[in-house]
């Protein structure tokens, strides 16, 4: 889900070889307390099925080394790609089927992984995917040279010349495209070869982070013991009870500090491998770097930090209209996860998530509605929390040829709600992509990703708008939905500018350390979040949230949450106004796949995200809701939230 009251990524990277490819990692969510985390005694029906995917490990492993056994086959059509149209044809075809069966091998050793973290077995087979993965890319290394070698108007021919290399005609104009940025056979190989060392410093994080950190534990006030891991503590900052989300962030947060050396010098590594690449593609950043891959300009990831800080006080208005809701004196960071209409109950289990989705869904017409009823019915979907499982929550889509999964960690809340159909939205977007294009063109961008999963959560929050009658509810949910903005338009720009400033220090050759780092960040939280003008104090120990934060590692994604929501926005109140075309652009648009440039893909649906037209039309949208919600307040009696002693019951 677009990250609201909890961080979480769907990494949907497009890789520069063929195909593209989706891979799919956990953050942080909420984990129930209540319910029983023994996978065994949770039933079938609330987890996800893999045996779609592979019906045993054992067949997993004999594919496997099928896999591996074939993978010379690549190096067969070496220097001889511009010999015909038939054998660069033969070559990309190759590619596409080696690549097909690799994904549905990693997302098989990702997807068990993440049932339980803690068996190592599992874990050995992500690595081995990882290894044989970076085998795949050296095999082809020669591809892109080779092609880049083919004379323009010999490209065009062969193009003319063999009808099936018109699957391939965008990937072959984005080679040339990136000539520049392309080395030489053995220069790509090298980088090919490089990739399992690269992708070091993330799977430390992961499993220092999930599994070896020292988690401290808080007693609270209903004199309960908690150990804070990263569950425990996304859902107890959210506390009703003010003292108890104080304590619990500044003991989260402090632990993270106590290892900021460590979180410091994993970052660091990962920052350091980014400018590796940057500069060994010739780019002058790795902001440009890293943008090039999807075609986007650096001017749209510029324009969005300039556009956010420039409505900062909309964001202000937000964070005033917060505090006068919670009752509070002085509101401080540990404030803004309490909810805003405490007295009013959302609990919402999975079966009425379900029915309250589907209706939601269906101004977007059957095709999509009978993708999303599947997910439910054909177990696409991991509900639970489980001893070892990942936290957080995601969409996996790489296996074209069976369906996409999704992990969440449900809690029975409405944000619980609220992120199925998110991850519903990724879903729907790849389960359609692979109906309507061939496997080259079914992977979309990452700069896309997020437009149809915030898509279905304006949905939702229409639908449930309209089906509650009280003042309190249309409060909490006018309030979820201000809450997603400000957290996904705000929080998401306020990552991306952090990312982008620390790259720019190590770039200098400033160094990176978990004390410069954290100097940093202060520094442009308190900017966003006005601690300077007495807006929201920023207290010292949140320095340290960086290090909570795995999308740092994920080069360049956050800002992609920000422009996301603000063309979702724009579509959704299209869809909803009923406007003539616009459900069935925004339909073909999620059956587009990677078939053209991400703007381009937007543009075609209705959106310019090179103008600064989108976020100004979501902060107007943002004002509505904040006078909506002022009208409310004005002839409704506001709940008593001075901060209660002891949890209510």
């Amino acid at each position: 889900m677009a990250v609201k009251s909890h961080v979480k990524i769907h990494i949907r990277k497009k890789f520069r070889r063929l195909g593209g490819a989706i891979i799919l990692l956990a953050a942080l969510s909420v984990a129930s307390p209540s319910q029983d985390r023994d996978r065994s005694k949770i039933a079938d029906r609330y987890k996800w099925d893999l045996t779609a995917l592979f019906p045993s490990d054992r067949e997993w492993r004999s594919q496997k080394d099928k896999l591996a056994a074939e993978l010379p086959q690549l190096g067969e059509f070496r220097d001889t790609l511009a010999s015909s149209a038939q054998r660069l044809a033969d070559a990309l075809e190759t590619h596409s089927r080696l690549d097909r069966e690799l994904k549905r091998l990693r997302v098989y050793a990702s997807l068990i992984s993440d049932q339980d973290t803690r068996v190592s077995a599992y874990q050995g087979m992500k690595q081995e995917m990882l290894q044989l993965s970076s085998t795949f890319d050296a095999e082809g290394s020669y591809i892109e040279p080779e092609i880049l070698k083919i004379d323009r108007g010999a490209l065009d021919q062969f193009l003319a010349r063999e009808p099936r290399l018109q699957v391939y005609r965008h990937y072959l104009d984005d080679v040339t495209r990136r000539r520049a940025h392309t080395g030489s056979e053995a220069e790509e190989k090298l980088l090919a070869n490089s990739s399992v060392i690269s992708s070091g410093p993330s799977t430390i994080y992961n499993i220092f982070s999930n599994a070896d950190f020292p988690y401290s534990s808080v007693v609270l006030s209903d004199g309960k013991t908690v150990k804070l891991d990263q569950a425990a503590y996304t859902l107890h900052r959210a506390s009703p009870v003010r003292e108890d989300r104080q304590k619990v962030m500044a003991s989260f947060m402090g632990a993270l500090g106590a290892y900021r050396g460590t979180f410091g010098s994993i970052m660091n590594t990962s920052v350091q491998a980014s400018i590796f690449y940057s500069r060994a593609r010739n780019y002058d950043s790795g902001l440009q770097a890293s943008l090039d891959d999807s075609n986007i300009p650096v001017s749209v990831y510029t324009k969005l930090l300039e556009g956010v800080n420039r409505n900062l006080p909309a964001f202000h208005r937000y964070l005033a209209l917060r505090k006068r809701m919670l009752g509070v004196p002085e509101l401080h960071y540990y404030d803004l996860y309490a909810p805003l209409v405490k007295s009013v109950d959302k609990q919402y289990s999975v079966d009425a998530a379900e029915k309250n989705i589907l209706q939601a869904l269906a101004p977007l017409g059957p095709d999509y509605a009978a993708g999303a009823r599947r997910a439910f019915s054909d177990r696409w979907i991991d509900f639970y929390p489980a001893d070892g499982k990942a936290p957080g929550g995601y969409m996996h889509g790489d296996a074209y040829d069976v369906h996409p999964y999704i992990l969440v960690n449900y809690n029975g809340q409405y944000d619980d709600m609220s992120t199925v159909a998110h991850e519903l939205g990724h879903s729907i977007q790849t389960y359609l992509s692979d109906k309507t294009q061939p496997y080259p063109l079914a992977s979309y961008p990452i700069f896309v990703a997020e437009v149809a999963s915030t898509f279905n959560e304006a949905l939702l929050l229409e639908h449930m708008l309209q089906t509650v009658t009280d003042d309190q509810t249309k409060l909490s949910l006018l309030g979820e939905y201000l809450e997603n903005i400000t957290l996904t338009m705000f929080r998401q720009t306020q990552f991306a500018e952090f990312e982008l400033r620390m790259h720019e220090m190590a770039e200098k050759g400033e160094p990176l350390t978990g004390d410069s780092i954290s100097k940093l960040y202060s520094e442009i939280v308190k900017k966003y979040y006005g601690n300077d003008q007495g807006i929201c104090k920023v207290d010292d120990y949140v320095a340290y949230e960086w290090a909570f934060i795995p999308h740092f590692y994920y080069g360049f994604y956050v800002y992609q949450y920000a422009t996301s929501f603000a063309a979702s926005s724009a579509l959704s109140e299209k869809v909803l106004a009923h406007e003539p075309g616009a459900t069935e652009r925004y339909l073909r648009f999620l059956s587009s796949g990677g078939s053209k440039y991400p703007i381009e893909l937007l543009k075609d649906a209705g959106i310019d995200m090179t103008t600064d037209e989108p976020l100004e039309l979501t902060v107007k949208k943002m004002n509505r809701v904040m006078d909506e919600i002022d009208a409310l307040l004005a002839h409704t009696a506001p709940p008593a939230h001075a901060a209660p002693s002891a949890p209510a019951h």
